[in-house]
């Protein structure tokens, strides 16, 4: 197959995201005699990749470096050899987006979740009491990977009253400004026409916790039963991971979605842009602090202090936000040495400081 083939829009791969940047991009691999492909799932070391001929399994041992970011992961374009038996992956293009997590171990590395994402999808349920600080901690790390998030209220038949369901999309478009907001249910159909059109467009990863409706919602999107659903509790609303992988699977309306297991964790990585885009409205009040370097704790002329204050700025955000930067200064602080040295010196900075203000206040005397 020539590599004029493969540049075509109009290939079996368009199906997939394959476009013409990516076949230039693609040209030094073409001229090798590797075949390009779309990797639709990853496990134990080998990975199915789609290309132009179906679905190959390759393994990836030639792409698996000691750097836990730079391993193949669902979504990325991938360069297979066209014969062998196994065959391997050599190698895969620059990726246009990433979402990335911290991982829990206390070396704190950071975990691929998804590559070349366009819409971040994320799943809140409606049968559990809503937890805005977790949906500010996704999108957090959606406005960080480059893709456009969309919150996804599932089981909005759960919520009858149209007034109790207004007061609860109001809350969370208070949580994501700049993001839309959209109520759906599997079970009715509802707003399930809206959320097709939206990821038909591109490549969208579902995400969310367990028990957030992730498969069936993907169900509905895909029009038939590919992914498992489990029974929720009622106690709580939780259940089991249904989705033990990421797939990327092709929308019968058009683009394809990359389903994700359910996270128990959602740590920062690195996402210091990604907690000002979340909360953007407190750092257009902080850029009209007195002090550049406000700490927004106590200091006079606080443009962010002064919204708490007339009540334009909820607390809950204000400490939201403290949290999720302090967070994501300390994973950072782990894996840059300059930055845990500029961290103590201001540390030292602080508490001389402390000291000497504590001397002037007895009179000089130590």
């Amino acid at each position: 197959m020539t590599l004029s083939s493969f540049a075509s829009p109009s290939s079996a791969l368009a199906r997939y995201g394959w476009d013409d940047a990516w076949a230039a991009e693609f040209e030094p691999y073409a001229a090798q005699g590797l075949l390009p492909g779309r990797v639709v799932r990853v496990d134990r070391g080998q990975c199915d990749v789609m290309t132009e001929d179906g679905v190959v399994r390759a393994d990836t041992a030639f792409v698996t470096p000691h750097d836990p970011l730079r391993v193949i992961c669902t979504g990325d374009w991938a360069a297979v050899e066209a014969t062998g038996n196994p065959r391997y992956v050599k190698a895969y293009l620059p990726r246009r987006t990433a979402f990335v997590r911290s991982t829990s171990s206390q070396r704190s590395e950071g975990q691929i979740l998804a590559a070349n994402v366009d819409h971040a999808v994320i799943a809140v349920s409606l049968a559990v009491e809503l937890d805005l600080g977790r949906i500010e901690r996704f999108l957090a790390l959606a406005w960080e990977s480059g893709a456009q998030p969309l919150v996804v209220l599932t089981k909005a038949d759960l919520v009858p009253d149209p007034s109790t369901l207004g007061h609860l999309v109001q809350d969370v478009e208070t949580t994501a400004p700049g993001v839309q907001v959209l109520t759906v249910s599997s079970h009715t159909g509802e707003g399930t026409d809206v959320l097709a059109a939206i990821v038909a467009d591109g490549t969208s990863v579902l995400l969310g916790v367990s028990g957030a409706g992730k498969s069936t919602l993907a169900n509905a999107l895909l029009g038939a039963d590919v992914m498992e659903v489990q029974e929720i509790r009622d106690v709580d609303g939780k259940g089991r991971h249904t989705t033990t992988t990421r797939n990327l699977l092709a929308l019968p309306g058009g683009g394809v979605l990359i389903d994700t297991p359910g996270l128990r964790g959602v740590g920062l990585f690195d996402a210091e842009a990604g907690v000002g885009q979340v909360f953007s409205e407190i750092e257009e009040y902080a850029a009209r602090c007195r002090f550049h370097d406000c700490a927004h704790e106590a200091e006079p002329g606080c443009a962010v202090l002064d919204a708490v204050d007339s009540g334009a700025l909820p607390e809950r955000r204000l400490e939201s936000y403290r949290k999720l930067l302090r967070e994501n200064q300390r994973i950072v602080a782990k894996t840059d040495a300059r930055l845990r040295s500029e961290i103590r010196r201001d540390w030292r900075m602080k508490s001389a400081e402390g000291r000497a203000n504590y001397a002037a206040k007895r009179g000089g005397r130590a």
